[in-house]
């Protein structure tokens, strides 16, 4: 991310499918580009969330920042997510919970270190993390530990508002419009996804510029081109 007159310059690349394990067709932020667990995303957006998921990587956890991958920082930006859309994010805390945390795998630190000391204190020593975790749930019983896991990631997430206004102020951003700035980047990825298509590129690079009164985005390959979004004003 770089700063320049019109705002912060975020660099992205698009590409027709990728050649990182997944294929998926979509866009990545350069700064992501070797994070395995990152994969290529559209702009498509769920029920819960009028946003997508690389509106949530840029705003929730680069601008904010906050890395791309690691559960003590998932549970940051899903934070950030939650006060910025006014989505729950318990069950996508609960769904690391079970597939991740619940097995002994633990993304971006050792798992005793991201454990709430309640639990933390009672793993058994020397053996791998997911026969620790299989011997607390034996002894404590699921329920306990998927509640305290997932009471363990919103106190993590609460952790975090202080770091990311910081880091938005720090960047000019104005932290209470991130809303308004968030859906004026999902109206403008929308158009930039369809006109790649519609051109039939199968890559491009650029960079978002983000500002309180607008975004933009500019193409730096194949062609330079450039578009924008006015973000909404406040109250509006």
């Amino acid at each position: 991310m770089t700063h320049d007159n019109e705002g912060w310059a975020v660099a992205v690349r698009y590409r027709e499918t990728w050649a990182d394990g997944f294929g998926a067709r979509g866009w990545k932020l350069v700064a992501a580009e070797e994070e395995a667990e990152v994969i290529a995303a559209t702009p498509y957006h769920g029920e819960r969330v009028p946003t997508s998921v690389f509106v949530h990587d840029i705003l929730d956890h680069y601008v904010s920042g906050f890395a791309l991958s690691g559960h003590r920082a998932e549970a940051k930006a899903l934070v950030q997510l939650a006060a910025r859309t006014g989505s729950d994010p318990t069950p996508d805390y609960q769904q690391m919970v079970d597939e991740d945390l619940l097995r002994g795998d633990c993304q971006g630190e050792a798992l005793a270190d991201f454990l709430p000391p309640v639990l933390a204190e009672q793993l058994r020593a020397g053996s791998s993390d997911r026969e620790r975790m299989g011997a607390l749930r034996a002894e404590l019983g699921d329920g306990l530990v998927r509640a305290s896991l997932t009471a363990r990631f919103v106190e993590l997430g609460w952790r975090g508002m202080a770091e990311a206004r910081a880091a938005w102020a720090e960047r000019g951003l104005d932290y209470g419009r991130r809303a308004a700035i968030g859906l004026a980047l999902q109206a403008l990825f929308e158009r930039l996804d369809a006109a790649v298509q519609q051109s039939g590129w199968r890559s491009a690079e650029g960079e978002f510029v983000l500002a309180n009164e607008r975004v933009a985005f500019r193409f730096r390959w194949p062609e330079a081109l450039a578009d924008s979004e006015p973000v909404a004003p406040a109250g509006g």
